[in-house]
């Protein structure tokens, strides 16, 4: 299988802020509704929607706050343990040593990223 069989489409958009609740009201002003938050750690992580958009937001010390503030682009995909395996022999520069995993969601999640040419990441991530 190749990488692209594992990937269902965009999953969401990430964006830190040390200000999750400016956030909030920017987005919720543009339409967006929130679907989901929780805390990671000490830190506040919430999902916002619009359509066929989903923006992940969490709190940070040092956002960028500044063009190219996104963080990552986060990739749906099924079969997160076998899709590791693939990427990590492609060559690809891994910035996780192994699928990591938190108790956001119903059932939690899995997910790894990875650096692209640009200094992008890329996140995959399945929701169990």
């Amino acid at each position: 299988m190749e990488i692209k069989d594992f990937c269902t489409g965009i999953q969401h958009i990430g964006i830190p802020t040390n200000d999750l609740s400016a956030t909030e009201a920017f987005f919720t002003q543009l339409g967006f509704k929130k679907t989901y938050s929780t805390m990671n750690g000490a830190c506040g992580v919430m999902f916002l929607q619009l359509r066929n958009v989903v923006i992940e937001t969490y709190e940070t010390d040092q956002p960028a706050k500044a063009v190219g503030a996104i963080d990552h682009i986060c990739l749906d995909v099924k079969n997160i343990d076998a899709l590791f395996e693939i990427v990590k022999s492609a060559g690809f520069m891994l910035l996780d040593k192994k699928v990591n995993s938190v108790p956001f969601w119903s059932n939690g999640i899995k997910y790894f990223k990875i650096k692209g040419p640009n200094g992008e990441i890329v996140e995959f991530c399945e929701i169990l």
